[in-house]
């Protein structure tokens, strides 16, 4: 089961009508070489891994840019004009940065170096850096945990040029992700030509991958590696005899897409890999086939078996140029998974949508009704009931919208209950075996004034309930306005304690990690998420805030739409990354 909090003796009366409980909030921990925390997952037992995004002090290579090259003037004559349009003055030059350390010392030529690099993420003549980063939390201290990214050899420290999805953990700390290999920075020199080029290339795009509490890892490669091939382990149940895990992997190329990388990437004119990226990331499926999969592991973490879970459709012959995918994202202890899987629309074959699935004796089932005019989704947990929650798409007042549902997989019953309002984005993250479901949503009646407020729902009642509600007015001076927003809840287990991400407002950081000062010396602040837990007061009142709209835009004055920084878990990683 995929996050997992709540307690039935607290929550016993919580219902739209009768609200007896307030929570207590706690950051999970403080980690100073990054802006963002967030948590990602929760044991019963009390782990929580996590990520971070917006690390301060990202390494950057110069050695191999050629600084009279157009791309990059171009891009810094852009800089001076961005300067120049706030009345401000560019404090760095490219010949600082190539000759005088500027990237070092001067938080605006790094962060300009920063952002040239990543608008070529495309462009494999160009370093690769990432700002996300796996993490563990132990009794307020936050640790990065590497997936994939080793030591470079051009400057101190890890290359920072992997992407880390840190999942889901078990009852005994044992956790599951997906990450990617590092770039190598390589030379290669063309066909007809005799001047060596810089490349930067990887072994393959994405892993799963298992670590044991003690630190035992165990790379869950496919059975499929052309070009790499690639595996996700998006979550992780223990069992009497070991592990469920289960994600997707890549099992094959659609034969057209393989004849165009035949012609294309021979290694002639750019490195073979180096082309491989460039397919893949052009291509919203990317380049291979991909199935849900189910891996079972003994305790000693040994794959024993590894079924594969399948699609909710049956590829015909002639549909050869796209990828088919599927994915599960959750697994229960009785081994039923959830997810996603491609299917055809209703009435139209030719028509290929992603809808969610469950995965459970050798079926693969997409639950939601199209003629309802659902049209995509995916399943992002299920409790050991066999009951999925997760989210549904449809187009309402003009507009593709998101919204939370859950399903019965025993009395294929699917649910919509009444979110914030009707065109509010909703998601729900997680559920317990108690039946209470926790998530997101929307609020403001405007596109541009949306923002993400944390949810709590119990199956059977009318509506969910805001946990900003259900938190303090105040901080504890009794007059300031309550420092935190919940803006997401990821996971909610049997002892009433809500896990999730909320903003705050600190003092501004630069790139290099320092207090950032107007022209006139004084502090400036940003609205930053952290990781959160809500411990339940069991003779708490909920307290009526005046005006909670007035109050959060005065003390968040600086914020921002954090989750769109991340665009990866806080919508949970399960959400974002489709494919």
């Amino acid at each position: 089961m995929k996050y997992k909090l709540l307690a039935a003796s607290v929550l016993a009366t919580l219902s739209t009508s009768a609200l007896s409980a307030t929570y207590q909030l706690t950051e999970l921990g403080n980690f100073e070489g990054a802006k963002h925390t967030y948590v990602t997952d929760v044991s019963e037992n009390g782990h929580v891994i996590g990520l971070a995004n917006g690390l301060y002090n990202l390494p950057i290579d110069i050695s191999y840019i050629d600084f009279t090259d157009s791309l990059i003037n171009t891009a810094y004559d852009r800089e001076v004009d961005t300067f120049e349009l706030s009345d401000k003055q560019i404090t760095f030059t490219l010949d600082d940065i190539e000759n005088n350390d500027a990237i070092y010392t001067n938080a605006d030529a790094h962060t300009f170096m920063v952002r040239f690099l990543s608008n070529l993420s495309t462009n494999f003549e160009y370093q690769k850096i990432r700002s996300v980063i796996a993490t563990r939390y132990n009794s307020g201290v936050i640790t990065e945990q590497p997936l994939f990214d080793i030591a470079s050899v051009d400057y101190e420290g890890l290359t920072r040029s992997t992407s880390d999805f840190y999942n889901a953990v078990a009852q005994d700390g044992t956790t599951v992700g997906w990450g990617s290999a590092p770039f190598d920075k390589i030379t290669f020199i063309p066909e007809g030509e005799t001047e060596e080029e810089t490349w930067f290339t990887r072994d393959f795009i994405e892993r799963g991958i298992v670590i044991s509490e003690e630190g035992i890892e165990v790379p869950l490669v496919p059975e499929f590696t052309e070009y790499g091939g690639t595996s996700q382990a998006t979550d992780i149940v223990a069992t009497d005899t070991g592990y469920f895990v289960v994600g997707n992997v890549s099992v094959s190329i659609p034969t057209e897409r393989q004849k165009s990388l035949t012609d294309n990437c021979d290694g002639l004119d750019e490195p073979e890999m180096a082309c491989i990226e460039s397919f893949n990331s052009r291509n919203t499926r990317g380049i291979f086939n991909k199935s849900a999969v189910k891996w079972t592991l003994d305790s000693n973490y040994n794959v024993v078996s590894t079924e594969i879970l399948g699609l909710a459709l049956t590829p015909k012959e002639d549909e050869n140029t796209n990828p088919f995918i599927s994915n599960a994202l959750a697994v229960n202890k009785n081994g039923v998974a959830a997810g996603y899987s491609n299917t055809r629309y209703f009435d139209r074959d030719s028509t290929i949508l992603t809808m969610p699935a469950y995965f459970k004796e050798g079926e693969v089932v997409d639950f939601l009704e199209q003629r309802d005019e659902w049209q995509g989704g995916k399943a992002l947990a299920i409790n050991d009931d066999d009951i999925v929650v997760g989210f549904a798409t449809k187009r309402i007042e003009g507009s593709l919208r998101n919204k939370l549902y859950y399903h019965d997989i025993n009395t294929d019953t699917t649910v919509f209950p009444e979110d914030y309002f009707i065109s509010s984005n909703s998601y729900a993250n997680d559920i317990n075996n108690q039946g209470y479901i926790v998530g997101e949503g929307e609020i403001g009646q405007s596109d541009n004034s949306r923002r993400s407020e944390a949810f709590i729902y119990k199956i059977g009642d009318d509506k969910i309930i805001n946990l900003n509600s259900l938190l303090p007015c105040y901080d504890s001076d009794g007059e300031t306005s309550f420092s935190y927003k919940m803006a997401e809840a990821k996971s909610i287990n049997e002892n009433n304690e809500v896990f999730g991400v909320a903003t705050k407002t600190v003092e501004k950081r630069d790139s290099l990690g320092e207090v950032v000062t107007d022209v006139n010396g004084n502090i400036q602040y940003e609205s930053v998420a952290v990781a959160v837990k809500l411990t339940p007061i069991t003779d708490g009142e909920v307290e009526n805030c005046k005006a909670p709209d007035a109050e959060f835009y005065e003390r968040n004055s600086a914020s921002f739409s954090w989750f769109g920084l991340l665009l990866l878990p806080l919508v949970g990683l399960r959400r974002v990354f489709s494919f």
